[in-house]
This record gives C-alpha cells, structure tokens and sequence, in this order.
C-alpha cells in the first residue's frame, strides 16, 4: 500500500528549497524564497523531516540577519556617541595656537613695568 501524499510532497519549489538547504546552498535558498517561506497547513509524515530543516535553516538566517541589524545599530550609535564627545571637547576647549603666532604672555605695559624693575635690580646688584 503506497503512502498518502500531500500538496507539499509534489511542490517542485519547495523540493528545491530543501535541496539547497541540504546542501547547504543557503544564498539559492534565499533566492528561492527560504525567508518568506511558511510551512504548509497540512503535510504528510514524508515532508516533515523536510520541511522542518527548511524552518530550522529559515529560523537561523532570521536570526542571524537580525543580529547583523543589531550589530549595525551599535556600531552607528557608537560612532554618533563618539562624534558628540568629540564635538564637545571642541566646543568645550579653544584649539590651541602654535607659540611662534602668539601674543606675548603679558601686555606690553606689563611688561615695560616687568623691565624697568629687572633694570632696577640689577642697578642695586652692581652698584
């Protein structure tokens, strides 16, 4: 007596889905169709085997594909956190200028005063 076959049994798309499962061809999978696939309502015990690795291997791309996303995400807040921290520090600090295009330390009266009394001191030393 010959077993009962369901439409899942005779589904030439769904074979071929299984068949790149099998093998492990998972980019013809996807291209077939192995993200979208749903399993089908009623199947034969023949197709179970069959249909379950193709939802085990669904299941696992899903995930996968979910845990890029997520990875992508961090990595895009990471890089803005470190923008803002970097714009903060510009804002926060004045950058700063090379000494050979800076002004003197002190004003020009100050340090007219500062030579006068260096002058000064040393007049006493000597003298």
């Amino acid at each position: 007596m010959t077993p009962m076959r369901c439409a899942a049994c005779d589904d030439a798309g769904l074979a071929a889905l299984a068949e790149s499962v099998a093998i492990d061809d998972l980019d013809t999978a996807i291209e077939q169709g192995l993200l979208a696939f749903e399993a089908p309502a009623a199947c034969c015990a023949a197709c179970v085997p069959r249909i379950a690795s193709v939802l085990a291997a669904r299941d696992a791309r899903r995930h996968a594909l979910a845990a890029r996303e997520r990875y992508r995400a961090r990595q895009a807040r990471l890089v803005e956190r470190a923008e803002a921290k970097a714009r903060r520090r510009a804002v926060a600090a004045p950058p700063a200028a090379s000494p050979s295009k800076t002004a003197p330390a002190l004003p020009s009266a100050a340090l007219a005063a500062l030579a006068r009394a260096k002058a000064r001191a040393a007049a006493k030393r000597s003298g």
